[in-house]
C-alpha cells in the first residue's frame, strides 16, 4: 500500500477519535491503570493456553503404571527408534531438497527457473497423509503402475519381479520429505536473496565455482534460517499421524493414540506424550547450543544486483529436472490422480455424507479463525504497550504451541477438561439433582480449543509482524486525544492491520482444514471434519470414497501457498 494513502487512513482515523471522547467510566478505568489490566489479562491467556502442556508434563513426576510399565518392557524402544530414524531421514531429504532448489533458482539461470521459484511452493499444500494414500492406490500392487508392469513384461505375480513397498519407512521419509521441503526451501531462499552481493561478487573474483560459492560461502551464512526450516519440517514430522499409521509404522504419535483410544490408559498415554515433549525440548536445546557462540553479520546492501550463474545447457537440464521433479511428485501428480478418481466417481464422491462434512469442518475453521485473531490481536498489542519481560514471557508461553505435535496437545487438554467435567457433574448432582453428561471434554468446545493451542503461534506472528509496521506515533496521538488502550487498539491499529488480520484467519483456517491428529482425538462422537473421513476410509481401503473430501482440503490448501507466491515474486531482487 502507498505510503500516501497510509497517512491519508491514519489522518482520518485520528481525525475520527477527536470527535468522540471516551466515556467517564473509560476514563475512570485508565486512571486506575488499564495497562496493567492488559497484562494481568494477557497472562491469564497465556496460562490458559499453556495448561495442555503443563498437564502433560505432571505426568512424568506421577507413578508408573502396570501399562506404562509393558509399554516401556515391549514397544517404548520401538517409538523411539522410529522416530528418530524418520526424524533423521526427513531432516536429510528436505535439507537437500530445500536448500539446493532454493539455490539453484535464486542464484542460477536456467530455462524455466522463474517459474520454479513458486511452483517450488505447491506441495506445502499436499499434506503427507494425502500423499500417502494417493501413491499407495497407484503404486500398490494392483494399482495402475504394477498392473501395466504386468501387462507389458508377462509377469504373473510378485514373485516374478522385485517393485520398491510404499509402505515402508524409506516410503513415509519420502512423502513426508515431498510435503515439507518448502519449509526449508522457502526460507532458504529468503536467506540467499538477503545475502550481501558484495560477498558473492568477492567469491566469484577469487575464482570459486558456483558450487563452491554455495558450500564455502551462502551456505554458512544461511544456516540460522536452514536450522528454522529444519525445525519447522522435524516438528510437522513428529506431529503426523495419518501417514505412519497408514504405513503401519509406530512412532510416538501412533502409541500415543493406540495407548489412549486403543487400551484406554490415559495415564500411560499421557507419559508417553510427556516424553515426546521433552524429546523436542532436547532437540531444540542441542540446535541451540550448536550455535551458542557462533554470531552471523553480513552487509545486506546491495549495490547492484547480483549477477546469477548461467549454466551451461546440461547443467540447466540438470537443474530444470532437480527442481521439477519435486513439484511433479508432491503436487501435479497427486492432484492428477486425485482428480481423475473423483470425476470417473461423482456419484459416490458428492453425497451428502460429503456436505455435512464440509459444513463441520467449515464451521471448526471459522470458529477457530476468529477466535484465534481475537486472541493473537490480544498478545500482540499487549507486547506492543507493556514491553516489559513478564509480558513477553506470557506471549511467548501462549505462542509456544506450534511446537507440540497434536497428539499432545489432545492428551493435555482431555486430562484437565475431563476432571473439570467430572467436578461439576459431581457439584451440580450434589446441589441440584442434576445429571450432565460432558459438558467440556467430548464437544466442540474442546476441539476449538486445541486448534487454538496448536496455531496460535502463526496467527501471532503475522499479526506482530504487521502490527510493527505500525509507527508509536499513531499510538501516542491517539492517546494524547483521551483514548483509551482498547479505544486505540479498535480504531486506530484494527483499520491499518485489515491485511495482517485476513493473513492470519487465512493461515488458521487452512491449517485446521488439514489437522488430523488432535482432531481424532478430541471430536465428539459421531463428529466427522473432511480430514478425519479421508483417514477412515483410507484405512479401510476405500480410497475412492475419499477422493472428494481429499480433493477439497487439497484445493483449499492452495490458499496459503499462493499468498506466498505472491510475496516470493515481491521478493525476487536479482536480475
Amino acid at each position: 500500500m502507498p505510503l500516501a494513502i497510509v497517512s491519508f487512513k491514519s489522518e482520518f482515523i485520528l481525525s475520527r477519535l477527536t470527535l468522540n471522547s471516551p466515556p467517564r467510566w473509560l476514563q475512570s478505568l485508565n486512571r486506575l491503570g488499564l495497562e496493567d489490566l492488559w497484562t494481568w489479562g494477557v497472562g491469564a491467556i497465556a496460562i490458559v493456553v499453556a495448561t495442555p502442556v503443563f498437564a502433560v508434563l505432571v505426568n512424568l513426576v506421577q507413578g508408573s503404571s502396570s501399562i506404562w510399565q509393558h509399554l516401556v518392557e515391549t514397544v517404548l524402544a520401538d517409538y523411539i527408534a522410529h522416530s528418530f530414524i524418520l526424524m533423521v531421514g526427513v531432516g536429510l531429504a528436505v535439507l537437500i531438497l530445500g536448500t539446493g532448489t532454493a539455490w539453484l533458482v535464486t542464484m542460477c539461470r536456467f530455462p524455466g527457473s522463474r517459474i520454479l521459484e513458486w511452483l517450488l511452493l505447491l506441495p506445502l499444500a499436499s499434506p503427507a497423509y494425502l500423499l500417502a494414500y494417493i501413491y499407495t492406490e497407484f503404486l500398490d500392487y494392483y494399482g495402475p503402475v504394477q498392473l501395466t508392469l504386468r501387462q507389458w513384461f508377462g509377469w504373473q505375480s510378485a514373485q516374478d519381479y522385485w517393485f520398491p513397498d510404499i509402505r515402508s519407512m524409506g516410503g513415509a521419509i519420502v512423502l513426508l520429505a515431498l510435503t515439507l521441503y518448502p519449509y526449508v526451501y522457502l526460507l532458504a531462499r529468503v536467506a540467499f536473496l538477503e545475502q550481501s552481493t558484495r560477498t558473492l561478487e568477492a567469491s566469484r573474483s577469487l575464482g570459486c565455482s558456483p558450487w563452491r560459492a554455495f558450500w564455502q560461502v551462502a551456505l554458512p551464512l544461511a544456516r540460522p534460517s536452514l536450522a528454522a526450516g529444519l525445525a519447522l519440517a522435524l516438528m510437522e514430522t513428529l506431529n503426523d499421524f495419518g501417514t505412519v499409521q497408514f504405513f503401519g509404522i509406530t512412532t510416538f504419535t501412533t502409541g500415543i493414540y493406540r495407548t489412549w483410544l486403543g487400551m484406554g490408559e490415559r495415564a500411560a498415554a499421557s507419559q508417553l506424550a510427556a516424553l515426546l515433549l521433552l524429546f523436542i525440548g532436547v532437540l531444540i536445546a542441542l540446535e541451540r547450543w550448536s550455535r551458542r557462540q557462533v554470531r552471523y553479520y553480513q552487509n545486506s546492501a546491495h549495490t547492484q544486483p547480483f549477477q546469477p550463474y548461467q549454466l551451461k545447457p546440461m547443467q540447466a537440464g540438470g537443474a530444470a529436472i532437480a527442481c521439477g521433479l519435486p513439484v511433479v511428485l508432491g503436487f501435479v501428480l497427486p492432484l492428477v490422480l486425485i482428480i481423475q478418481m473423483t470425476l470417473t466417481n461423482t456419484t459416490e464422491s458428492f453425497t451428502a455424507e460429503f456436505w455435512e462434512l464440509a459444513r463441520n469442518t467449515l464451521l471448526l475453521a471459522v470458529l477457530t479463525a476468529i477466535l484465534g485473531m481475537v486472541v493473537a490481536l490480544v498478545l500482540a498489542y499487549g507486547q506492543r504497550l507493556r514491553p516489559t519481560w513478564s509480558m513477553g514471557l506470557f506471549v511467548r508461553l501462549a505462542a509456544m504451541g506450534y511446537a507440540i505435535p497434536g497428539s499432545v496437545i489432545a492428551v493435555g487438554i482431555l486430562l484437565p477438561l475431563g476432571q473439570l467435567d467430572n467436578w461439576l457433574a459431581k457439584g451440580l448432582a450434589d446441589q441440584f439433582g442434576l445429571s450432565v453428561g460432558l459438558l467440556f471434554s467430548g464437544t466442540i468446545f474442546a476441539l476449538l480449543f486445541a486448534y487454538l493451542v496448536r496455531f496460535l503461534a502463526l496467527s501471532f506472528n503475522t499479526v506482530e509482524s504487521s502490527l510493527g509496521k505500525i509507527q508509536p506515533t499513531l499510538d501516542e496521538a491517539s492517546r494524547s486525544l483521551g483514548q483509551s488502550p482498547l479505544q486505540t487498539l479498535v480504531k486506530v491499529h484494527v483499520p491499518l492491520l485489515r491485511g495482517g488480520v485476513m493473513t492470519a484467519m487465512m493461515l488458521l483456517f487452512v491449517d485446521v482444514m488439514k489437522e488430523l491428529p488432535a482432531t481424532l482425538v478430541i471430536r465428539p462422537f459421531n463428529f466427522e471434519t473432511l480430514a478425519t473421513q479421508v483417514y477412515r476410509y483410507a484405512a479401510d481401503e476405500r480410497l475412492v470414497e475419499a477422493a472428494a473430501p481429499a480433493l477439497a482440503i487439497l484445493a483449499v490448501g492452495l490458499i496459503p501457498v499462493i499468498f506466498l507466491t505472491m510475496q516470493v515474486a515481491r521478493s525476487r531482487t536479482v536480475a
